[in-house]
């Protein structure tokens, strides 16, 4: 199957991916911080699910990073 994302939209997951690994945090701990299963960390990171702006801030801020420092990485 076709990926309908875009490859800006795939680099901004790799983004996302790049900052939790970074700050030590598995799908699991990132989920518990959300107070969200870890299916849904899962589903974000391998493209099934789609993050809107909300969720972007409420994941960045969860892992305490910069959502500017994961905007500013992207082709623009």
């Amino acid at each position: 199957m076709k990926s309908t994302y875009t490859e800006t939209y795939k680099l901004f997951l790799l983004k996302l991916i790049e900052a939790r690994k970074a700050k030590g945090i598995t799908q699991a701990g990132l989920a518990e911080k959300l107070k969200r299963p870890q299916s849904f960390i899962s589903k974000i990171e391998n493209g099934e699910r789609r993050v809107d702006v909300v969720e972007f801030l409420e994941l960045t801020n969860a892992l305490g990073v910069n959502p500017n420092d994961i905007i500013n990485a992207l082709p623009h």
